[in-house]
């Protein structure tokens, strides 16, 4: 095993990354989040919280990361008739780093939204014929 990068010699700069993705959901799951009729909750505002908490905790879900100090994590959402887009933004000044760390918090997001409205997703077998989370990417990188 390689180990993690020496990033000894680097020098800390301005780093930002946004990544995007969007879960596919029925409508009329989307018509229960805005009316605020989820069993567990608003999944948007927990979605929200547990994209924070995972882009902090990156490090400990991707061995090869290094720990960052970060300046601010942005999470900002869009609901569209048949999905629910989420863009998360990471700033720092370090060595290395935000990439990972804005790709983790839309995953996270995306599960979570996933977890408190599968019971409306489910078909009759238990499955998930419609729902969907795609297009996880990085939309943009920073390094200043």
């Amino acid at each position: 095993m390689g180990g993690m990068i020496d990033i000894s010699d680097k020098k800390p700069v301005y780093r930002e990354a946004k990544a995007f993705g969007r879960i596919i959901l029925k409508e009329d799951t989307i018509s229960k989040i805005r009316e605020g009729s989820i069993k567990k909750g608003n999944p948007l505002v927990v979605a929200e919280v547990a994209a924070l908490n995972a882009v902090k905790q990156t490090h400990l879900l991707i061995p090869m990361c290094h720990q960052l100090l970060l300046n601010t994590i942005e999470v900002a959402h869009k609901i569209n008739e048949s999905n629910i887009e989420v863009t998360v933004t990471v700033k720092t000044v370090a060595k290395t780093g935000v990439e990972m760390e804005a790709l983790v918090g839309v995953s996270i997001f995306l599960n979570n939204v996933w977890d408190m409205v599968k019971y409306l997703e489910k078909d009759e077998n238990g499955q998930y014929p419609e729902t969907k989370i795609e297009e996880i990417k990085v939309l943009n990188k920073i390094k200043k």
